[in-house]
């Protein structure tokens, strides 16, 4: 089937780790390259956000990414794009008038916001994947919140227009029927993990410390890094490693913020802020940790204990929003509540002191994923959502006709 994959801000071809790169970066990218070895013809939908960018870009992959014209052609952060989105649904309107796709599958509110409009009257199933929720983030970030004003209703709005919504964790879909969208219409399909690229065996980088404990993300205060500092203070002759953030790490204003702390609290010399890590050299990384340690103050689901799971690695992650499905306390590694830095010490302090039962949970770990969350299995429950709201119909027909 022809599937329009629609994704405003979140460029699969986007190097990681800057403020409005991360998950659904590589959630996009991946599904649709796992969608394009089923044999489906794949094109993501992203903004231009430089000059210099080809309007259509076929990938490595299998899929193409089309640079959509809304708004300045220069990053412009998510939480102001919403303006942008007539232009942005007029564009991919005029393309599907002519040329419609089998199915399209939103990523992000602004994205399924473009989709619904776009494809009124045209006869065109649309599949939501939110990757976050704003009635979560407001409720966790407060006046700290800077989403536009409209993003609650309009994903309200969104949820109720569209055929489907994809939730990535059960959590999630018990926020979508607070919101009014029927349990009947919500499927729960999980982000994944490339297990070729990221495995147990292969290449790691070598600790300065007899311990190692790292974390990955965007440097922004809800991925409780400062947390994790904090709780360094009670973990000996263990070092931690922070990978994520803009490209120069010493302009980020909050990358001076962590280190600040790290300096109040004695811990600076045991403290690595890395920067941006590419695809490639992240297993590597991960590989080199005891721990991986994922404590954010809330997550919608979370790709990086995955990923650490995937390289037979121990987790340590918040008891939050798609890590309780992810995470088996007590079997992959262990559950903590979030924002406290006590027990989170408490559960790193353990593990580091038992070395059979980081082998075990890393064995668990690394087995879990194998068996529900590699991108071929998770493309594939994508498919049937695809089919259960009717695109590929016609072909599926004309295939049993012609036999």
């Amino acid at each position: 089937m022809r599937i329009a994959m629609v994704s405003e801000h979140a460029s699969p071809l986007a190097a990681l780790g800057g403020v409005d790169a991360g998950g659904q970066n590589v959630h996009v990218a991946d599904l649709s390259a796992a969608l394009a070895r089923l044999r489906h013809e794949v094109t993501v939908y992203t903004r231009r956000d430089a000059p210099d960018l080809p309007e259509r870009v076929r990938t490595g992959q299998g899929y193409d990414v089309v640079h959509v014209p809304a708004g300045p052609a220069a990053p412009v952060p998510k939480d102001e794009l919403l303006p942008h989105m007539g232009d942005f649904a007029e564009f991919l309107r005029d393309r599907w008038r002519a040329d419609p796709p089998d199915v399209v599958h939103g990523h992000f509110w602004m994205s399924g916001l473009a989709s619904v409009l776009a494809t009124r009257g045209l006869d065109v199933p649309v599949v939501q994947t939110f990757h976050a929720l704003g009635v979560v983030k407001r409720r966790h970030q407060g006046r700290a919140d800077t989403s536009p004003p409209e993003r609650v209703a309009t994903e309200r709005l969104i949820g109720r227009e569209v055929d489907r919504v994809a939730a990535t964790c059960g959590d999630e879909v018990f926020e979508l029927i607070r919101m009014g969208v029927p349990r009947s219409r919500i499927s729960v399909v999980p982000c994944g993990v490339d297990p070729v690229l990221f495995r147990p065996e292969g290449p790691r980088d070598r600790p300065g410390l007899p311990h190692r404990v790292v974390a990955v993300g965007r440097l922004v205060p809800r991925k409780g890094f400062a947390d994790l500092i904090t709780a360094l203070r009670s973990l000996p002759a263990t070092e931690l490693v922070i990978a994520g953030g803009a490209a120069d790490v010493d302009a980020d204003p909050e990358a001076r913020r962590l280190l600040g702390h790290a300096r109040a609290l004695g811990v600076l010399d045991r403290v690595r802020l890395a920067g941006q890590v590419s695809r490639d050299a992240m297993p590597s990384l991960l590989r080199s940790a005891d721990v991986v340690v994922c404590v954010p103050w809330y997550e919608p689901f979370g790709i990086v204990p995955l990923e650490a799971m995937a390289c037979g690695v121990p987790v340590v992650a918040s008891a939050v929003g798609g890590l309780t499905d992810t995470v088996v306390d007590g079997v992959t590694g262990a559950l903590v509540p979030p924002r406290e830095p006590i027990a989170l010490a408490r559960a790193l302090r353990s593990l580091l002191a038992d070395p059979a039962r980081r082998e075990a949970y890393g064995l668990a770990g690394s087995d879990r994923v194998q068996a529900r969350y590699t991108w071929d299995r998770v493309a594939q429950d994508t498919e049937r959502v695809y089919l259960r709201v009717g695109a590929g119909r016609e072909a599926a027909v004309a295939a049993g006709g012609a036999r």
